[in-house]
């Protein structure tokens, strides 16, 4: 599955100046909302997702996303894992997970993202299921920005990275961009203005 041109053609790989939500700057993003618009493609993408997972021989009961962003993916993931499918939330700038989900002690989580950049959210979500007495067995997401090491793939763990490393990472694809901070960006230096299309910005 070639999963850059299923990106590539629902307009979902930008190029452009955009600033990301670390505050950094580059010339590419990826934009899941776009992929998984389509409920064939979301479905397309979790089922060789999950694939990939069960050949590890993970016991997963419950799949957990960190709202917005990581919403589809997570609930299309469960589906195909055939498991529950929750969701954190951020509640005054925290996250927490309400709405009458509960986790039991010992419960295995399998933590899900659309995108996994340095995984600060994903973990920020992990942290609190695991204050509820779940445990996380895997971490996984569609694609990586390539500052965290997936498993099956060369790409090396960057000093930013925010994933434990004793626990496995799944996704379908490192996309690697570079990235600047704004004080030495080159697309600053010619006179191009920064967006930022993401989920916290529009």
């Amino acid at each position: 599955m070639d999963i850059k041109q299923i990106y590539m053609d629902a307009n979902a790989l930008l190029e452009g100046h955009f600033k990301l939500s670390s505050g950094n700057h580059s010339q590419f993003y990826l934009q899941s909302a776009k992929v998984l618009e389509s409920p064939k493609t979301a479905q397309l993408l979790a089922n060789e997702l999950a694939n990939n997972i069960r050949a590890s021989g993970l016991q997963i009961d419950t799949v957990c996303a960190p709202a917005l962003g990581g919403l589809i993916a997570g609930y299309a993931l469960a589906q195909a894992l055939d498991c529950r499918s929750i969701f954190a939330e951020r509640v005054d700038g925290k996250m927490s997970i309400r709405r009458g989900f509960e986790i039991k002690e010992g419960e295995k989580v399998l933590m899900c993202e659309d995108i996994i950049t340095t995984g600060g959210s994903v973990m920020e979500a992990a942290r609190i299921v695991e204050e509820l007495g779940g445990e996380i067995v895997a971490i996984a997401a569609l694609a990586n920005r390539g500052f965290c090491k997936r498993e099956n793939s060369d790409v090396t763990t960057k000093e930013n990275c925010k994933l434990p490393q004793d626990i496995p990472f799944y996704a379908l694809a490192d996309f690697t961009f570079e990235i600047y901070a704004p004080e030495s960006c080159p697309l600053c230096k010619n006179g191009s203005q920064a967006i930022k299309p993401g989920s916290r910005g529009n």
